[in-house]
């Protein structure tokens, strides 16, 4: 037990943090915050400790410069840009904060070939969605990925595309990126956990190269239909995602997961249907499972007690990937949820809030 249940509870976690403390900052009652994500009085706010923080050090974006603070983008409507040739392109906002996610919508009243965008220097592949009856176009959509990491400033997302009487069409559209705001703390911790030996660094530095050849991998289907769901059940919210920590006077890297603490056993359910690409004990995550969903975007799931898939399955949605634990680097139960679309690290909430109405 954290404290006295009659009196809410006052004694810190292992951060030194109270839940009491949590809710004032984030101007939520304590009560409230408990009933929104279901946190029992057993399990601390905070439990995701060193271990998510290393683990996403070892698994950033190459080349991606750290933002030591970070504001959230403001709220904006679609923006459309009209392409020519009766084609029509929407992105879900023209501005984006590092961590976030959009939508983009292609609308053509006649169907276009060889459609491509392009965003990060790579390539942003479309899938087909059924358009409005009464419109009678042709609709596609895709996701962009503004990694955690990236620095603030102006980007284009290009298309291409080629309407059936053979003319081009192209179009490109800015997207300002804002710097997001994510909370920064100093803790002091046992030097081995901000300091692996040689031999747990040469495990956690080839799981990392696994990690990465898994996200750079781009299955060219789309392995979901339907709405994104929270993988837990009941559940809305969760935490800690983008927080920055200093560890023992270093800069750790940011928390490229969302947090969502629960009592262990919980089931631990697929956001969506696709194809397990991992399955295994992982140095800093612990028992982990990571799902394809096709077209670059992948669920990550970490700090499993145990796992119930291998890799090659097909889940369907809302299959069993596991049950809550705190396995690897935490400091108590919870489910670490993540999110990576064309290698770029996004709070996996957004995927839900976008795609968790179609």
């Amino acid at each position: 037990m954290l404290g006295r249940a009659n009196r809410g509870e006052r004694q810190p976690n292992a951060w030194g943090r109270t839940p009491h403390a949590i809710a004032r900052r984030e101007k939520e009652s304590e009560a409230y915050l408990r009933k929104r994500l279901r946190w029992s009085r057993k399990t601390p706010l905070l439990s995701c400790g060193i271990g998510c923080a290393l683990a996403m050090l070892f698994v950033a974006v190459p080349g991606a410069s750290a933002q030591p603070r970070q504001s959230g983008a403001r709220t904006a409507a679609p923006r459309r840009t009209d392409c020519g040739q009766g084609v029509k392109i929407q992105l879900s906002s023209p501005l984006a904060s590092q961590g976030s996610l959009l939508l983009v919508e292609l609308r053509s009243v006649n169907p276009l070939a060889d459609v491509k965008g392009e965003w990060n220097e790579r390539e942003v592949p479309f899938w087909q969605e059924k358009g409005p009856a009464a419109a009678r176009v042709s609709m596609a959509r895709a996701l962009l990925g503004v990694d955690l990491e990236k620095p603030a400033g102006k980007y284009e997302f290009k298309l291409a595309g080629e309407a059936q009487n053979g003319q081009k069409v192209s179009c490109v559209m800015t997207v300002t990126v804002k710097a997001g705001r994510f909370a920064t703390e100093n803790l002091k911790v046992e030097p081995q956990f901000v300091e692996p030996n040689p031999e747990q660094l040469a495990r956690a530095d080839e799981e990392r190269k696994k990690l990465r050849a898994i996200f750079d991998t781009v299955t060219p289907e789309r392995l979901w239909k339907g709405r994104f769901r929270v993988p837990l059940d009941g559940v809305t919210m969760g935490g800690n995602f983008g927080r920055r920590r200093i560890l023992n006077g270093q800069p750790g890297s940011p928390h490229g997961g969302v947090d969502f603490p629960a009592v262990t056993g919980t089931p631990v359910h697929a956001a969506q249907s696709g194809r397990v690409a991992l399955a295994e004990e992982l140095y800093f995550s612990g028992n982990t499972v990571v799902v394809d969903h096709g077209l670059g975007i992948y669920t990550f799931y970490g700090h499993l007690s145990e796992i119930s898939v291998k890799v090659g399955d097909a889940v369907e949605a809302g299959a069993v990937l596991g049950k809550v634990g705190a396995t690897g680097r935490v400091t108590g139960p919870h489910l670490h949820w993540g999110l990576t679309v064309e290698r770029a690290r996004v709070n996996a909430l957004d995927i839900v809030k976008l795609l968790g109405s179609n």
